[in-house]
């Protein structure tokens, strides 16, 4: 980072609660990622992120049109989105475990699906909606307080989770058969695992937004990947690097005047781009 920005940074940082409010967050949303960003990446269900990610446009537009329009104050969007993220991952795990369909077609159906019901909930929802589009792209500079609790909040769930069941997860991540034959609950483990993953969306578009947690939830554990072969190792070095992006995207954006979660997913795809480049010209 260079001298300029980095002065840059230091005094936004000082002067503004907005940039102070969204380094928190960012940095926040960064420990979850990076530990389940590893499983996702180490199991191959990337796409499922992006799954869940779009299919809560529907739990926020049903949240959103029930507050407006019988008043429940009290029921904030977020709230939706949580709802929509944990069935959305319950019925891909579902689905794939009882009528042994294809994941993707399970995730393309479920896409669609919460999509078009996000859509028609946000027609018949009075008033300007201007608040989803910081679900959709992101607006971390709105992070508030409460967020931030929440935020941290979900991460203490997703860490102890993942210490009480890292084994299990390991052996449902490598070997689902062999874990099966060794008398583990493969199906209890995977439905765990997949909440675990939609609590991090849910996390995650506070930051960057829904279109784009795909790129922040799974490529810095594809970089760390790069570098260890060691699941624990990974994680650790997946949340380092996501804290770095989340810092470096939020200061150019700052710097640049750019949109802050797309800066992040830039900058988190500039990287993952550089990291193939240099290990292939190590490899040659």
């Amino acid at each position: 980072m260079s001298i300029p920005i980095l002065a840059t940074l230091t005094t936004a940082f000082f002067s503004s609660y907005f940039i102070r409010m969204a380094l928190f967050a960012g940095i926040s949303a960064s420990i979850s990622s990076g530990i389940i960003g590893s499983y996702v990446v180490v199991k191959r269900i990337v796409f499922i992120s992006g799954s869940i990610a779009h299919s809560i446009l529907g739990g926020l537009g049903i949240a959103l049109f029930l507050r407006r329009s019988y008043g429940w104050e009290w029921l904030e969007p977020l709230y939706g989105a949580l709802v929509s993220a944990i069935l959305s991952a319950w019925l891909i795990g579902w689905i794939r475990l009882n009528y042994k369909q294809r994941e993707d077609t399970v995730i393309a159906s479920l896409w669609a699906f919460g999509m078009a019901l996000g859509v028609i909930f946000i027609s018949l929802t009075p008033g300007y909606n201007a608040e989803l589009m910081n679900y959709l792209f992101g607006n971390i500079l709105w992070a508030s307080r409460s967020d931030i609790y929440m935020l941290l909040a979900l991460d203490v769930i997703v860490v102890i989770t993942t210490v009480l069941f890292h084994r299990r997860f390991l052996a449902i991540c490598f070997d689902e058969e062999q874990a099966q034959l060794q008398g583990q609950p493969v199906k209890l483990l995977y439905f765990v695992l997949l909440s675990l993953v939609a609590i991090t969306v849910v996390l995650l578009i506070q930051a960057v937004g829904a279109i784009l947690v795909i790129a922040i939830l799974s490529l810095p554990a594809a970089i760390a990947n790069t570098y260890t072969k060691r699941l624990s190792k990974m994680m650790t070095l997946a949340a380092v690097l996501a804290m770095g992006i989340a810092i470096l995207g939020i200061t150019l954006s700052y710097y640049l005047n750019w949109p802050p979660g797309a800066t992040m997913a830039l900058t988190a795809t500039s990287l993952y781009l550089l990291n193939l480049s240099a290990k292939r010209a190590r490899q040659a």
